[in-house]
């Protein structure tokens, strides 16, 4: 049973904000205090992620553990309305996955921040993490194999000792 009525229920559902939240607005602080340019809920691309760093093409979504079902101790089920809310949810990661489909089908990375994962004991090791994996993946896509450099410049690099050929 709703300790609520069916008003004020409406009133409590309808606030609830879908961006801008705290976790999202913690990460975008850490981010860009780190030198990371970004925008913000890009709507030319599939779910309209929270945050879009072109640099890295990558996509970063900001969940609840409650609205995309997270296997974690943040997440309880409501007592009421049961099969609404599998559903609901169920639909809601069935849609999150699909998404991130067809964004790497594009050629996007997608990672997930878990509103658990920015709680005060985990927050500083996950933004320190998601900043390795940026930096890391933008290496990764932006590599020029040394091989390459080396017969494009036709000699040693300038810090390497010459190798006596």
């Amino acid at each position: 049973m709703d300790h609520f009525s069916k008003e004020q229920r409406t009133r409590i559902m309808a606030a609830i904000r879908s961006n801008g939240t705290r976790p999202e607005i913690l990460v975008r602080h850490y981010l860009w205090r780190q030198g990371f340019r970004y925008r913000v809920n890009l709507g030319r691309l599939p779910g309209h992620p929270d945050i879009v760093l072109r640099k890295y093409r990558t996509c970063i979504f900001v969940n609840g553990c409650f609205w995309h079902g997270h296997d974690c101790g943040a997440f309880r089920l409501p007592k009421t309305r049961v099969d609404f809310w599998r559903s609901k949810i169920e639909r809601n990661k069935q849609r999150d996955k699909e998404v991130q489909q067809r964004l790497a089908t594009m050629g996007w990375h997608c990672i997930t921040v878990w509103e658990c994962q920015l709680k005060k004991p985990m927050r500083d090791q996950t933004l320190k993490d998601l900043a390795f994996t940026l930096n890391h993946l933008y290496l990764r896509d932006h590599a020029v194999g040394y091989r390459r450099l080396e017969e494009e410049w036709g000699g040693s690099m300038a810090a390497e000792p010459d190798r006596g050929e």
